[in-house]
């Protein structure tokens, strides 16, 4: 039981630093209000697509949102280098 401890608080941190509520990130991910809630306690899982959205949203990594670094620097843009490999 998580007791109302964020799962991803910097998810929460971020949202509430922009003064946005819970409902206009649910309308962001196409998502009910309470669905996007439980993204951030951790109640419900949250897909890779919508991490990603919300990575490029606050112009973060996912790896920040998830609190796998403290860097919260996005990555830099893809590497073209290899694009002819697909």
């Amino acid at each position: 039981m998580n007791y109302g401890i964020p799962k991803y608080p910097r998810m929460r941190n971020l949202r509430e630093d922009k003064e946005l509520s819970q409902k206009d990130m649910a309308g962001y991910l196409n998502v009910k209000p309470n669905t996007y809630s439980r993204y951030e306690t951790g109640t419900n899982s949250i897909s890779l697509d919508a991490m990603g959205l919300l990575a490029d949203f606050y112009n973060t990594s996912v790896d920040y949102l998830m609190s796998r670094t403290d860097d919260p620097r996005p990555y830099p843009p893809k590497c073209t280098k290899y694009s002819g490999l697909n």
